[in-house]
């Protein structure tokens, strides 16, 4: 079309004005303040995974709009950071039109896949085939507001995380919590414990995958105020018993990596965390943590609200798009079904969990 173009760079390409613009732009929509869709994630992407790249959006030479995304062999697409990436889709100024596989056409893509498509992303939100919740928890009006509202909503919760932090103190030592601490050995028991969890669970060690390790050590030295690394540490007697990794904004905090040392499990390390670092995030301007997809009990007794997340892939008609539905769909529709049957659901995961034991044994 006349004076409209599309550009594909790799991340270092994109000029500090092309930085600005995104920001504007994802202002301009009225999206929350993600931090996994500001362009800090996708350079920091970019300098551990060689396919990552972002189309740029023209017209008249002006950019109006940024897709960030990897590719891979037979030209497969998927979101930047896919696996680890809260929140994805493309940044477009608003009245936009754009056809998602003429975009894809652009980018020399047969596919595009993605897990967690944030709301309003209407370019790809046709091609999604799975919704989920991602519970949220507001802290617009601080954190004494909040603590009333979890006092009527989950009394036990927030009466038992406390009992368990007294016990810690008595019974262990001193607590002290580092909202932002500076401690790469904490970071490094993080990462050992996570790790951990996912070996005992059944599901896959996402820091056995070199790219990921790296892309956290690269965030957590980061200094940028929309997209940064946040390590929260609980101690103990001067010994970390429980952290968490996310990412930050100015406004939203992502719940992203928390871990706890299991010798210490039967004091709830990981709320207490959880609950001071809450606190703490209201008091530095946060005004939402978002704890990300997947079901968990502690996030539905801790949270205010939903958003929605989104699954599926764009897929061309092309060899690679045939590749991209013959290795991927089957294992999809296959999650799907167990998803919808909740006892079925329950006993995969309870297979996952002794599979987890006889691995770690």
């Amino acid at each position: 079309m006349p004076g409209k173009r599309i550009l594909v760079l790799r991340p270092e390409e994109l000029s500090s004005d092309d930085h600005k613009m995104w920001r504007e732009i994802r202002a301009e929509c009225g999206a929350p303040a993600n931090p996994f869709l500001d362009p800090e994630f996708t350079a920091a992407v970019g300098r551990v995974r060689p396919g990552a790249r972002v189309a740029v959006l023209q017209q008249d030479g002006s950019p109006v709009g940024f897709f960030p995304h990897e590719r891979g062999p037979l030209g497969q697409g998927r979101a930047v950071g896919l696996g680890v990436s809260d929140s994805q889709g493309a940044v477009l100024r608003p009245g936009i039109r754009l056809d998602a596989r003429r975009l894809l056409a652009a980018c020399a893509l047969s596919s595009w896949e993605f897990d967690n498509l944030e709301a309003g992303q209407g370019l790809f939100l046709p091609y999604a085939v799975e919704e989920s919740a991602s519970p949220v928890v507001d802290l617009d009006g601080g954190f004494e507001r909040y603590a009333r509202r979890l006092r009527v909503n989950s009394p036990s919760s927030l009466r038992q995380t406390l009992a368990k932090e007294r016990k810690l103190a008595r019974q262990v030592g001193e607590v002290r919590f580092e909202y932002d601490a500076r401690d790469p050995d904490a970071l490094r028991a993080l990462m050992r414990w996570k790790s951990a969890q996912y070996r005992r669970t059944g599901r896959r060690d996402r820091f056995a995958q070199e790219w990921i390790t790296r892309l956290v050590e690269l965030l957590a030295d980061g200094d940028e105020p929309e997209c940064r690394g946040v390590l929260s540490v609980l101690y103990a007697a001067d010994r970390p018993v429980a952290a968490h990794f996310g990412l930050r904004s100015r406004t939203v905090l992502s719940w992203w990596f928390p871990a706890y040392d299991r010798a210490y499990g039967r004091y709830s390390p990981g709320l207490v965390l959880l609950l001071r670092m809450l606190e703490a995030a209201a008091a530095d301007g946060i005004r939402t943590v978002d704890l990300g997809s997947g079901a968990a009990r502690y996030k539905e007794s801790f949270k205010t609200r939903d958003l929605r997340v989104h699954e599926g892939a764009v897929v061309r008609a092309r060899p690679g798009g045939a590749a991209y539905r013959l290795a991927r769909e089957p294992a999809r529709a296959a999650r799907r079904f167990v998803r919808g049957r909740p006892r079925l659901a329950g006993a995969a995961a309870r297979t996952l969990e002794e599979l987890g034991r006889l691995r770690t044994r």
